[in-house]
């Protein structure tokens, strides 16, 4: 059998087992049409989830925060465990209601690839530099965007299909909902205008086009959720006990037994529809258990001592690489870790102001220290007081 013919054979059992709401990996469009080798036999979604796995903003995802940041400890979470625990949940969702698990893994593999370090804070310090130096705002999900289709691989990056870098634009585990249902027929055009809309309105809310975008997004909730409430009681944060009754008798108390009451929900909820939902009553357990997690650990003073500081470096590092930048500064690390391997085409097309922001946003936590000033680097603590 050549591998055309395993190619062929591989789509038509794909048509036959996947619900009539999946997406085929047939259908996967591409922004440049490629010409496939003969020796490829992989298909479109699980080229991009290949490709990702070998980005180096990928390979970045192994140092940048989750929640806590700058914490000696060996069990609390990074990004690297929650976007391979979002793609598990996910795939898991995907599997029982016969979607199409290699798109699903694609779109959770790349979701964060955006963040910068130290998580949603971040996050914040880079937006409000962008937002004061006329580039609008910083949302990840944009730059998980930015990353994958204009600054790897030199700047001309993977060519992902638009089904995948859809879902990674419309992610947003923030936002609470009951339901999601696709809007389907979107287009590059259309991907290009969400993302300036969202760059300059980021309260616009934005729907996946798949079924697979809406089982991601649903999933990346699902994936934190239990889990920073497991790394809160490992530093004691919060006790078990904390959670509130109601929730604990919905959901339970252990990440496990959240995911898994969740999971099954929606299973329950979305089997052999055209939209992903939680059950009324279950929908209101987690946007309770999320309004706890805000209160009690993301909002909490005690994992912020070092916010002033950090804020303040993130600063200091942007005008550093903006002006090294504009006086062609060679020396600087922003031309010899960053600008030296790309096109004239990424140069061409970004402002000063913008190549910073790419650079800094895909520093790990580590990185991003070794590059502050000696007596302003933050310590880790090995214990949160």
């Amino acid at each position: 059998m050549t591998l055309d013919e395993i190619m062929k054979e591989l789509n038509e059992l794909e048509a036959a087992r996947l619900s009539s709401n999946a997406t085929l990996s047939c259908e996967g469009i591409r922004r440049f049409q490629e010409s496939r080798l003969a020796s490829d036999y992989r298909q479109p979604f699980s080229l991009d989830v290949d490709r990702i796995l070998h980005s180096g903003a990928y390979a970045r995802y192994i140092d940048k925060t989750q929640v806590f940041y700058l914490i000696q400890n060996d069990h609390i979470t990074h990004r690297v465990l929650h976007v391979q625990l979002a793609s598990k949940i996910a795939r898991t969702i995907g599997r029982f209601l016969r979607l199409n698990e290699d798109l699903i893994e694609a779109i959770a593999l790349g979701h964060d690839i955006g963040h910068t370090p130290f998580g949603h804070d971040g996050e914040r310090f880079l937006s409000d530099i962008c937002l004061s130096r006329g580039i609008g705002h910083f949302l990840h999900n944009i730059q998980s965007v930015q990353f994958l289709d204009n600054v790897e691989r030199r700047g001309e990056g993977w060519n992902l299909c638009l089904q995948t870098l859809d879902g990674i634009l419309c992610h947003d585990g923030e936002i609470h909902n009951q339901k999601l249902e696709p809007i389907r027929d979107k287009s590059f055009d259309i991907l290009d205008i969400e993302t300036i809309n969202k760059n300059e309105y980021p309260d616009t809310i934005l729907t996946p086009m798949t079924l697979e975008g809406c089982v991601v997004r649903m999933a990346d909730t699902i994936s934190y959720i239990g889990r920073d409430i497991e790394d809160a009681i490992r530093l004691d944060i919060i006790k078990r006990g904390d959670i509130p009754r109601h929730i604990r008798q919905l959901l339970g108390n252990t990440n496990g037994t959240i995911v898994y009451q969740l999971v099954t929900d929606i299973i329950q909820h979305s089997f052999k529809k055209d939209y992903i939902a939680f059950s009324p009553t279950i929908s209101d357990a987690l946007k309770s258990l999320k309004d706890f997690n805000l209160e009690h650990i993301y909002l909490n003073p005690k994992i912020k001592n070092n916010y002033k500081n950090i804020q303040r470096l993130f600063e200091l590092l942007f005008d550093r690489y903006l002006k090294d930048i504009r006086q062609e500064n060679r020396s600087s690390v922003i031309f010899s870790a960053f600008l030296k391997d790309k096109s004239h085409q990424y140069i061409e097309k970004h402002k000063p102001e913008e190549i910073v922001r790419d650079f800094i946003a895909g520093m790990t936590d580590q990185f991003f220290i070794r590059q502050c000033p000696h007596n302003m680097r933050p310590q880790p603590q090995t214990s949160i007081k």
